[in-house]
């Protein structure tokens, strides 16, 4: 895969399998923290301090990345699981510059734990974050907790549409606690009308540059 620059200077990488970016080409970071930290994250913290979160495509683990950070400056305790069947090498992690685009450049190897750390194992990182990788497509997860949050960050319905069909998007809203929402940067009217068909209240949002809409969903 190839490692590309986005228009924030974040790094992204390119997938030749899907011919997707993992990321928005306009800002990997801007739209990671527009679409899941502000939308998402943030939101539920407005009203509780103990958050679980369920991640579907760990991807770049930049997602990741931001929660623990988020997490530590408003003092909150995030259990983090993520779902993932392609991970990607120690290697090209090595040289994404997250943590220097966000100003943290100490963090960098925090960054790199998210990813070097084992799976199927709860690992608590911090005394604000906990994380669970499991190597699975989502289709073979079921859910065994509810959730707080669910960052559906698949690639897009062109690129993967096994990823957004109804049986997927019926087991996002079962994982929900009441009051749960799922976050997308997806707004494709399709999509918007199967979470709709599985029960969830569909709310537009403003999107993150390059998009007109992102899609938050409620249990």
């Amino acid at each position: 895969m190839a490692l590309i620059i986005t228009q924030d200077g974040s790094h992204s990488i390119y997938s030749e399998r899907y011919g997707v970016t993992y990321h928005s080409r306009y800002g990997a970071i801007t739209e990671s923290l527009h679409v899941f930290i502000h939308a998402g994250l943030r939101f539920k913290a407005a009203v509780q301090t103990d958050i679980s979160v369920l991640e579907v495509g760990f991807g770049t683990g930049l997602n990741a990345f931001l929660s623990w950070l988020e997490a530590e400056r408003r003092n909150l305790r995030v259990r983090y699981t993520a779902l993932e069947n392609q991970p990607i090498s120690l290697e090209e992690v090595a040289g994404f510059n997250y943590a220097t685009c966000l100003h943290v450049p100490e963090r960098h190897a925090d960054f790199c734990r998210l990813h070097a750390c084992a799976w199927e194992r709860t690992i608590r990182l911090s005394e604000h974050f906990a994380l669970r990788k499991k190597s699975m497509p989502v289709q073979a997860y079921r859910a065994v907790e509810s959730f707080d949050v669910i960052y559906f960050d698949a690639f897009a319905p062109q690129a993967q549409p096994e990823m957004w069909t109804e049986a997927v998007l019926r087991a996002m809203y079962r994982a929900l606690r009441p009051e749960g929402l799922l976050v997308t940067y997806c707004a494709k009217g399709e999509v918007k009308r199967t979470l709709r068909a599985v029960g969830f209240e569909v709310e537009r949002l403003p999107g993150p540059p390059g998009k007109r809409e992102m899609t938050r969903a409620w249990k």
